[in-house]
C-alpha cells in the first residue's frame, strides 16, 4: 500500500496552498512540496484552520512582498490536533514555500537529532543549516514556486550521496506502515531483532516519537483516507480492518487525534 497521510482539508488547492509531488528518487523522503501567494481574502491550510497529525514534518519559509525571510520555521511532528487563524495583514502579500518530509524520511537530510521535537517549532538552522544557507538567498530574489521545488529538489537529491542513514528504523518503519499500524510494538521488536527499549530509542532520536504513538498516528491516518474517499464509508468494516477493539475505542482513537467527530471531519474536508 502507498502511504500518503492527508490533511483536514484533502482537496483544497488554490493560489495560496498547492501541494507538488516530489521526483520519484525523493518520493520515500518528502510527501509533497507546498507553497502560494498570500493575498487579500486567501487563506493557507497552514495559515488558518485545524492542523491534524500527519505524520510529517515541515520546513517552511515565508517571504514578504520585497522577498525578505520573515519566518523560517521547522515543524516537528503533532501528535494532536490544533487550530489555527492568521494574523497575516491582508494588505500585504506573502510568498510561502515548504518541504512536508515524511517524519521518518527528514532525517536523512538533518544534523542534529529529533529528540524532544514532538510538537515543536524551531529555527530551520537549527537542524537543517546546510540546507537553510542553499535556499536563503534563492528564495530572497525573483521566483516562483516552481522555481523553489526545482532548487530544493537539486540540494536534497545531492545531499542524498551523504544522507544519514539507520538501517533498524528504516526496516521497522516499513513493518508499521505494511501493517497499517496494526503490529503491536512487541511484535515489531521481535520481527526486527531488536530490543523493545532499543527500538524506542532509535525513534525518539530519528523520528522525534515513540514507535507505538507512531503507529497510531499511521493507523489513524489510514483511517481518515478511508473515511474522505469511501463514498459509504463503514465504520464497522474500519474496526476489523485496523484491528481497533470495537467501535467506541475506533471513534475515541479518531476524536483524539481530530478534535472532533467523523461528521464534522468529513463536512470541513469537502467543504
Amino acid at each position: 500500500m502507498l502511504y500518503r497521510p492527508l490533511t483536514a482539508t484533502p482537496f483544497k488547492h488554490n493560489s495560496a496552498y498547492q501541494e507538488i509531488e516530489p521526483c520519484r528518487m525523493l518520493q520515500s523522503y518528502v510527501r509533497c512540496f507546498w507553497g502560494g501567494r498570500m493575498t487579500s481574502g486567501t487563506e493557507t491550510v497552514e495559515s488558518s484552520g485545524i492542523v491534524i497529525p500527519d505524520t510529517c514534518v515541515d520546513i517552511i519559509y515565508r517571504m514578504d512582498d520585497m522577498g525578505n525571510i520573515i519566518i523560517s520555521d521547522f515543524v516537528g511532528i503533532n501528535d494532536r490536533s490544533f487550530f489555527i487563524q492568521s494574523n497575516h495583514n491582508a494588505e500585504n502579500k506573502m510568498e510561502v514555500f515548504a518541504i512536508r518530509f515524511y517524519a521518518w524520511g527528514a532525517y536523512a537530510f538533518c544534523e542534529d537529532s529529533f529528540t524532544g521535537t514532538v510538537n515543536g517549532r524551531y529555527d530551520v538552522r537549527e537542524r537543517f543549516g546546510w540546507l537553510d544557507r542553499e535556499l536563503r538567498s534563492r528564495l530572497s530574489e525573483p521566483g516562483n514556486l516552481a522555481d523553489w521545488i526545482r532548487l530544493a529538489e537539486t540540494l536534497l537529491l545531492k545531499k542524498l550521496e551523504t544522507a544519514r542513514e539507520n538501517m533498524i528504523v528504516d526496516r521497522v518503519m516499513q513493518d508499521i506502515l505494511r501493517h497499517q499500524g496494526g503490529l503491536e510494538i512487541s511484535q515489531l521488536a521481535k520481527e526486527n531483532l531488536i530490543s523493545s527499549r532499543q527500538m524506542e530509542r532509535l525513534f525518539r532520536e530519528y523520528i522525534g516519537m515513540t514507535p507505538k504513538k507512531l503507529s497510531n498516528l499511521v493507523r489513524y491516518q489510514c483511517l481518515w483516507r478511508d473515511i474522505v474517499s469511501q463514498g459509504h464509508f463503514n465504520m464497522m468494516d474500519a474496526v476489523d480492518k485496523y484491528g481497533y477493539t470495537d467501535l467506541p475505542h475506533l471513534i475515541r482513537e479518531f476524536e483524539r487525534y481530530h478534535s472532533m467527530s467523523i461528521r464534522n471531519a468529513r463536512e470541513i474536508a469537502f467543504r
